[in-house]
């Protein structure tokens, strides 16, 4: 039986095995729910045994299980690690969904609960699609899966885990799905990924917040300092003015520009999309550039002084604020991290304290696309979707993909099937029918191909 035609013929059990899982609440950044994570792994390792895999243990870990499982073919050929994570962002507001988040429901060919895109569905389309080479006796590589329940929260643990376990991971490429296609009708393979430093500040003024008709224009107001200091990190032409942080950025290439060139794109539907009248950002670059290939840095939240209901005059005490800088190659987040600290406080006026506490942070990532692993998801999706991807550059961050380098010394390919417009993290996250089965489609083709290109 070919694969496609045992897809067809469990079509609704996929489906309906999926909803079983979306149903659980694995939310990890909330301890009331640390129950429904752990069933959560229960149930992933569960559906891997009943696929075929061996070995599938939940590791422990100092927080949250990682499920690992295997199915290891024969010692001489390459070996595939997929790795995903099975917890999810908290549903709130729960008010602002339609249907209820963990009770998935199918509207316009679509699947609506929290986990459905990031990352349940496109996890569960290798455990689907690793049943389907194995009952149909066409699995090509060995593989390894790693599926953990601490993305969300930043997989505190994953790096230990890596670290102490590395000749149990050993592969010959990381395959990834969490990630979104250009179009359903215009596939792309994810080659780099941004780097990410973060950062809270906090301005300090006088010692308790004061009358502002007494002390106002006397004293300086941290919020004004504040919004002052976070203005003067661009400069007219949204160039970011802290010293150094341009000098190792790589240059993309010409012919990297112009790969990214071919991704469709209309202005019009952008703005009319985000209900903005205008596109805003670094001069020079197209709207493409500046979210894959360029760096940038925001502010993510402000606040300080009287927020509540009704007017209260008051010059605050203290002024806060979150920033996110966006890193590509070849910067690195400590570095980042270190370059705005220093110039954020040499900036402060007299007047106000500036305290600068670093977050979190992640490198930047990118994969040739002459390489075998690239070569081999081109080639697969080339086959399903009956086109070339178009390789492009993802926005955000995948601190992970990093640090499997790093530990594992292996690469990552980055294959996903969702869309940018999936709405992941927000009320109302959904995932297409089509790109759930598109993905346990596509998942065997790679296999097959990579096995073929590793003579």
């Amino acid at each position: 039986m070919s694969t496609l035609n045992y897809i067809e013929q469990n079509k609704d059990r996929f489906l309906s095995e999926l909803f079983d899982i979306l149903r659980i609440p694995s939310i990890s950044a909330d301890s009331a729910y640390a129950g429904d994570v752990r069933k959560c792994a229960e149930a992933v390792a569960e559906h891997l045994r009943k696929a075929g895999a061996d070995n599938v243990v939940l590791e422990e870990t100092a927080g949250y299980p990682i499920v690992y499982g295997e199915k290891i073919v024969d010692a001489n050929l390459p070996t595939v690690l997929i790795y995903g994570h099975y917890d999810v962002q908290p549903s709130v507001p729960d008010e602002l969904w339609e249907t209820p988040p963990f009770e998935p429901t199918v509207r316009d060919g679509k699947i609506y609960a929290r986990g459905a895109c990031d990352d349940k569905g496109q996890v569960f389309m290798h455990v689907k699609a690793f049943e389907t080479m194995m009952q149909t006796q066409t699995l090509a590589c060995n593989i390894k899966f790693m599926i953990e329940g601490e993305e969300e929260v930043g997989s505190n643990n994953l790096g230990t885990y890596c670290r102490t376990h590395k000749d149990k991971l050993a592969a010959d490429v990381i395959l990834i799905s969490d990630t979104a296609l250009i179009a359903n009708d215009c596939p792309s393979i994810d080659v780099g990924l941004r780097g990410l430093s973060y950062v809270e500040v906090e301005v300090t003024g006088p010692r308790i917040d004061l009358h502002s008709g007494v002390y106002g224009g006397a004293v300086a107001n941290p919020i004004n300092v504040l919004c002052t200091m976070i203005a003067s990190l661009h400069d007219e032409n949204r160039h970011i003015t802290i010293p150094g942080f341009y000098d190792k950025v790589a240059e993309v290439s010409a012919a990297d520009r112009a790969e990214l060139g071919r991704i469709p794109f209309s202005e019009e539907e952008y703005r009319k999309h985000l209900d903005i009248d205008a596109i805003y950002g670094e001069k020079g670059f197209t709207t493409i550039e500046r979210t894959g290939i360029r760096p940038t840095l925001d502010v993510n939240g402000i606040w300080g002084g009287y927020i509540g209901e009704g007017a209260k005059t008051v010059l605050p005490s203290k002024a806060y604020a979150k920033i996110s800088m966006r890193l590509v190659p070849n910067q690195i987040s400590d570095e980042i991290t270190e370059l705005f600290q220093k110039h954020f406080e040499s900036i402060a006026p007299a007047g106000v304290r500036v305290k600068v506490t670093p977050h979190h942070g992640g490198e930047p990532v990118l994969t040739p696309t002459d390489s075998i692993p690239y070569k081999a998801a081109a080639a697969a999706m080339k086959e399903t979707f009956g086109v070339e991807p178009i390789a492009t550059r993802g926005g955000g961050s995948i601190p992970i993909v990093a640090l499997f380098e790093k530990e594992l010394k292996t690469k990552t390919v980055l294959m996903g099937f969702g869309l940018d417009s999936d709405a992941i993290h927000s009320p109302n996250e959904h995932y297409g029918i089509f790109n759930y089965f598109k993905g346990i489609e596509t998942i065997p083709q790679f296999f097959k191909h990579f096995a073929a290109m590793n003579p």
